[in-house]
């Protein structure tokens, strides 16, 4: 196998299959992202006098005849070929002699790696921004179309107090507010520059990592070269918790799904090409996708930890154990992307039961409204508790309000913010808007 590093001794078949695993696969999704930061570090190089104007335009040239390889599905790995910055360099030199293989000079490929990881993790996060922002509109018009439709509350997995489809969607969209924080939060750590740090311990040729960090549009260096390399797993580690935050969110809202689905309960239903039977019972409608969007998430969640170990232990500088972490990170970013397309997908056909509390069962969720009606007629709290908790346990219990079989949310009266009758959708879609704002 060609690698940069060689020195005329090769490594045996087996450990070269052990060592290199998978990663020559993952690694065609950096391709893209490899091009990009040559192209910034050749630029850079030709400022300081390293290639002469017409060597840049060239390997410009050649950098970009390789990316349109890249583009059209072309580009590939060959099979004695280490790593995707060798794949780049050996292309370029076949085109172009010599010329090519100046494009190394000033970096290692440790920060060339970490450049091709921090684009594509900050195109990924690009893009879960996105598919969350879908997501959180899909909730807020839903919570403010079924704001009125009743809805019973649980703790404890016990019925406990009247709510609507417009606070429990709007409570999932606010969720999602707050977990776009801790994504912009990961990219800003990913959207510093650390091409220029090498090895870890800088280069004797005058970088400008200032002019490479404004040509890839990072934030601002990672300054200090041993920091820039320390930097492998904490990254990943920011991106991986952001990611488990949304993965939080998701896992609850497919397990109220999933719950809300059962026809015991048929508080929500979704059409029958949206769930799966079962061989032996033909009545049976499961909510698998909600399933899987539950065990991927908590996939998704392990991700931090495994990280975490995987990058503990080890003192500063680069080990071969960081190549696993591409293992670990680059499918969790795909299931996230799957649960999140999907959840939007599967709310895009949620119908909600209007009628829920027509059964007499739910009367018990109006206590504290009892309660309460009595104290403000006058009665201590501590009496007109007991008296309700009475009549409950001797099977006598009435709500003297708004009869339940034909009560909308906003005739409980409801008044303060993010209660039934007060959603905060617009105030919600601001905190949104300024947290997404990255």
């Amino acid at each position: 196998m060609a690698t940069l590093w060689n020195k005329g001794v090769s490594a045996t078949d087996a450990v070269e299959r052990f060592t290199v695993g998978d990663d020559r696969k993952l690694d065609l999704r950096l391709a893209a992202y490899d091009i990009e930061g040559s192209k910034a570090h050749i630029r850079m190089l030709e400022s300081i006098g390293l290639l002469t104007a017409d060597e840049l335009r060239t390997l410009l040239a050649g950098l970009d005849a390789i990316a349109a390889t890249v583009k059209t599905g072309d580009f590939e790995l060959e099979d004695d070929v280490e790593d995707i910055h060798s794949q780049v360099e050996l292309l370029l030199t076949r085109q172009l002699g010599e010329l090519g293989k100046k494009i190394h000079a000033g970096r290692s490929r440790n920060d060339q790696v970490l450049v091709d990881l921090k684009l594509f993790l900050r195109d990924e996060l690009q893009q879960v921004r996105a598919e969350v922002l879908t997501f959180f509109q899909t909730l807020q018009q839903l919570s403010e179309q079924h704001k009125e439709v009743m809805l019973p509350g649980y703790t404890h997995g016990q019925l406990a107090m009247p709510s609507s489809f417009g606070l429990w969607l709007g409570a999932y969209a606010e969720a999602l507010a707050d977990d776009m924080q801790q994504l912009g939060a990961a990219y800003r750590v990913v959207n510093r520059n650390p091409l220029g740090s090498a090895a870890g311990y800088g280069s004797s040729f005058p970088l400008d990592r200032e002019m490479t960090t404004r040509l890839l549009d990072f934030d601002s260096p990672v300054y200090n070269s041993i920091a820039a390399q320390l930097g492998r797993g904490k990254c990943e580690l920011a991106v991986a918790s952001a990611l488990g935050n949304v993965a939080l969110t998701l896992n609850k809202f497919a397990a109220d799904c999933a719950f809300y689905m059962n026809p015991s309960l048929g508080f929500i239903h979704f059409p029958d090409e949206l769930t799966t039977g079962s061989s032996i019972m033909p009545h049976k409608k499961n909510p698998d996708v909600w399933e899987i969007v539950r065990g991927r998430c908590n996939q998704v969640l392990a991700t931090p930890n495994e990280i975490a170990l995987l990058a503990s232990n080890l003192p500063h500088g680069y080990h071969r154990d960081f190549q696993l972490l591409k293992d670990i990170l680059f499918p969790a970013l795909e299931r996230m992307h799957d649960c999140l397309q999907m959840t939007d997908y599967m709310l895009q056909h949620l119908e909600v039961n209007p009628h829920i509390f027509e059964n007499p069962l739910y009367e018990t969720l109006f206590t504290v409204e009892e309660v309460n009606r009595r104290v403000l007629s006058g009665t201590p709290f501590r009496e007109a508790y007991k008296q309700v908790g009475i009549e409950v346990n001797e099977g006598r219990f009435h709500y003297d309000g708004p009869a339940p079989a034909t009560m909308k949310a906003s005739d409980l009266g409801h008044t303060h913010i993010g209660s039934l009758g007060n959603l905060c959708t617009k105030e919600i879609a601001a905190v949104m808007e300024a947290a997404a704002r990255w």
